[in-house]
């Protein structure tokens, strides 16, 4: 696709997946499909109706059932069809999917102390590492910027996506701990001109009921 010549920036509105039961339970989801639960339909809901004067042109979601509903609900309210795309699928956690936080400790401490110490190269036993995953996000993220040069984009997707591209926008290591909150149905703005990443927003809750969970471990 050729790229338009502009001097204004792209800028990409992240949204994570509305609340899942699993989330309340503080069960590692991974790549496992879960769907959203009563509140993540709501919030679902409400980022929609909040970013209908945002003039997003197009719509992408991970294809896991709890982003790409929450995707079609924003959609039905941008009067947009979301994009599936597989790249933004939550991380692999391999031998931790399906335990909580406190499980994975007790049945797997060294692979534990390793993931959250933020070991970059921990792949869960044959699920995927910080820096494969790091590989398979921004990849997908600069070929969607690239194909609306000057446009605003929605992207629907989930915690552990969000926390790589917080890291790769603001230039930060993979390794450092995280400094910022990941809620579920929470907005996040960035934007990106002649190869210049910009952080505009991080976080955003104000359309949503209080109590909204943050992705966890911080």
């Amino acid at each position: 696709m050729v790229e338009i010549p502009t001097n204004r920036p792209t800028r990409i509105c992240l949204v994570r997946h509305g609340e899942t039961e699993w989330n309340a339970e503080r069960r590692i989801q991974g790549q496992i499909d879960i769907g959203l639960n009563e509140t993540g339909r709501r919030q679902a809901v409400a980022a929609g109706r909040w970013l209908k004067p945002a003039g997003i042109m197009a719509l992408y979601s991970s294809d896991l059932k709890r982003a790409w509903t929450t995707a079609q609900a924003i959609g039905a309210e941008l009067g947009l069809e979301p994009v599936p795309t597989p790249e933004m699928r939550e991380r692999r956690y391999g031998v931790f999917e399906g335990l909580t936080y406190d499980e994975a400790k007790a049945r797997h401490p060294a692979g534990y102390a390793a993931f959250e110490g933020r070991n970059a190269a921990y792949d869960f036993e044959n699920g995927e590492s910080l820096l494969a995953m790091f590989e398979r996000v921004t990849g997908k993220l600069k070929e969607i910027a690239a194909r609306h040069p000057g446009g605003t984009v929605a992207v629907v997707l989930h915690g552990g996506v969000l926390d790589i591209i917080n890291r790769f926008v603001r230039g930060n290591s993979l390794e450092t701990p995280r400094d910022f909150l990941i809620p579920n149905a929470g907005i996040n703005w960035i934007a990106t001109l002649d190869g210049l990443w910009t952080l505009e927003s991080w976080g955003e809750t104000d359309h949503l009921e209080p109590g909204a969970l943050d992705e966890l471990p911080a």
